[in-house]
């Protein structure tokens, strides 16, 4: 993966990047558990309690279960994986168990988020503000249709587990809180919780609220080009590449990761920290030879042409 120039530099907010930017990524829930979906790691993690972090695991992705679209649960225990106008509904995402793939209805495609509780599936149209709710995806039975309470529109992520809907809030100064409800149409909030930070860490933007908003400050470069003729502009900088050790171990220290995954826990810190820099950082300067080893400064020239009364500005 080609990293981002600014390695150590995600800005100054904290933030959870939301399912609409990060294809692939869900949470949802089955049986007893809740289950955090990361194609991009090749793995999900499974959890007993998002309030407590308790009894968390991590398994890897089967190939066919990859690259979905939304992930939800179901109350007899299958995921369904929805990619495209179609699903795939298995019983487990590791071994791709009774796999059975299914067109989805006309009037169930195109959700913003799909999520399952007590035998209905529930599809949510954020921009309209609205959500279809179905007994059978593939034949939309039972459906109807309602508007999302004010207060259960800005979700990050939405599943469902039991009778109850879950979604994830954006980041507040209470930090990172899902909220519970039995109805989405109605504001009957059972109850808001934080997330534990070992949960937090395998969500994406996570590192910004448990390791911090800035692994180093911003610094605001300008040069402008006032004369009529191209310029060249020069600048060295000094950059941090690689990974502080003793951050990027409390990464996972909690998880049990199964040999399924194939991937050791360290592999795993780094694999992730490499994610969050390429969704928070800039693209300028090509660092694919840099290595997540311990953390190193490196100077690096930057050499831009400017052209007549151009400006450049560079954040680092």
């Amino acid at each position: 993966m080609e990293l981002p120039l600014h390695l150590f530099c995600s800005g100054t907010m904290n933030i959870i990047i939301p399912k609409s930017k990060t294809k692939s990524t869900d949470i949802c829930g089955v049986g007893k558990y809740y289950y955090i979906i990361r194609s991009d790691l090749g793995c999900y993690m499974k959890i007993g309690s998002i309030n407590r972090g308790s009894d968390i695991s991590v398994f890897s992705l089967h190939p066919a279960c990859k690259n979905g679209d939304h992930y939800l649960g179901g109350e007899d225990g299958s995921f369904y994986i929805i990619k495209g106008n179609s699903y795939r509904k298995v019983t487990n995402l590791t071994i791709d168990s009774n796999a059975k793939v299914q067109s989805l209805h006309p009037n169930c495609q195109g959700g913003d988020h799909y999520f399952s509780t007590s035998d209905q599936f529930f599809i949510i149209f954020q921009e309209k503000g609205t959500f279809r709710r179905t007994t059978d995806m593939n034949t939309d039975s039972d459906a109807e249709e309602f508007k999302l309470h004010p207060d259960c529109r800005n979700g990050l992520y939405y599943w469902g587990l039991s009778n109850d809907c879950f979604f994830l809030k954006p980041v507040s100064e209470w930090g990172v809180e899902y909220y519970k409800c039995t109805d989405p149409s109605e504001d009957e909030c059972i109850g808001v919780y934080s997330v534990h930070p070992d949960v937090l860490n395998f969500l994406p933007g996570g590192l910004t609220v448990t390791i911090g908003p800035s692994f180093g400050n911003w610094e605001n470069i300008k040069a402008t080009n006032d004369s009529n003729t191209p310029v060249t502009w020069q600048k060295k900088i000094n950059k941090k590449v690689g990974y502080n050790k003793e951050q990027m171990s409390q990464i996972t220290h909690n998880w049990k990761i199964d040999t399924s995954a194939l991937i050791e826990s360290g592999e795993h810190a780094k694999l992730i920290l490499k994610l969050h820099l390429f969704f928070f950082g800039d693209s300028h300067v090509s660092t694919k030879k840099d290595s997540c080893n311990e953390m190193i400064e490196v100077e690096e020239q930057l050499i831009f042409e400017l052209k007549p009364n151009e400006s450049v500005y560079l954040w680092q």
